[in-house]
């Protein structure tokens, strides 16, 4: 394995998971809920009560705006996918999937689960890491 150097950004990198923990610390002090992402899109989907919608709206709202907004400060990184429109489609429908089941994303389990120190969080969060570590194994060294 080597490291791509000349795209390692450290320091961004770093911005972004500090930001992610202060909304994260914001959206739970402010407004005592759990910033999974899977659950706030949910919540907006399935009937809100009129206040609950607003917060969930600014949220997902800002989920969207945020790399708009970086998109006028600076240049995008160049994106690149491997994998055509029917196989995005099955990811996007097996991860739905997945965070029903596991009642809750990586984002609330992963950052807010773990922040709290819950145990289904932290077996959630082992669980998805690895299942994801095992797929990247297979289709990068059995399926060449």
């Amino acid at each position: 394995m080597t490291i791509d150097w000349l795209h390692f950004t450290p320091a961004s990198a770093l911005a972004g998971g500090a930001l992610i923990g202060l909304a994260a610390a914001l959206l739970i002090l402010l407004e005592g809920r759990i910033a999974g992402i899977s659950g706030i899109i949910g919540g907006l989907l399935h009937s809100p009560s009129r206040g609950d919608s607003a917060w969930r709206l600014a949220f997902a709202l800002g989920l969207v705006a945020a790399p708009l907004l970086y998109r006028v400060l600076a240049a995008l990184p160049e994106s690149r996918i491997d994998a055509g429109w029917g196989t995005l489609v099955v990811a996007g429908a097996l991860v739905g999937f997945g965070s029903r089941l596991g009642s809750g994303c990586t984002s609330g389990h992963g950052v807010c689960g773990l922040s709290r120190l819950s145990p289904r969080s932290l077996v959630a969060t082992l669980v998805f890491m690895s299942a994801g570590f095992a797929t990247v194994f297979v289709c990068r060294h059995l399926f060449v």
